[in-house]
């Protein structure tokens, strides 16, 4: 069974850091590509940031260029998302992805964590 699982969410005042982690189970995601989205209430889901298969390539939403870093662990089957000067308009759950480089859309997706930054 395929399973990607967020933790590290919680809240934070405006300024701070928060780490997100996402395990992946039943799958590897050294050969996948990976990435992050969030929602927050009342919009749709958009997206933060991707990450090439082979970790190599990355890409950012203009709002969190700079501020936020996408990674990953292939030996511990983890993706990261490194979340610095946090502003209060970064509050939303936050969902990790992944999918097969041959195909446009994400195939897995997570349950979410939700990321609250106060002002």
């Amino acid at each position: 069974q395929v399973q990607l699982v967020e933790s590290g969410g919680g809240l934070v005042q405006a300024g701070g850091s928060l780490r997100l982690s996402c395990a992946a189970s039943g799958l590897m995601i050294r050969n996948l590509r990976t990435g992050w989205f969030r929602q927050a209430p009342g919009r749709e889901r958009q997206f933060v940031a991707a990450l090439t298969w082979n970790g190599v390539g990355t890409n950012y939403a203009d709002s969190v260029k700079g501020r936020f870093t996408i990674s990953k662990d292939n030996a511990e089957n983890t993706v990261y998302l490194q979340m610095n000067s946090l502003k209060p308009e970064d509050t939303a759950v936050y969902y990790c992805t992944a999918g097969y480089a041959a195909q446009s859309e994400y195939k897995y997706w997570g349950q979410g964590t939700q990321v609250t930054v106060s002002s």
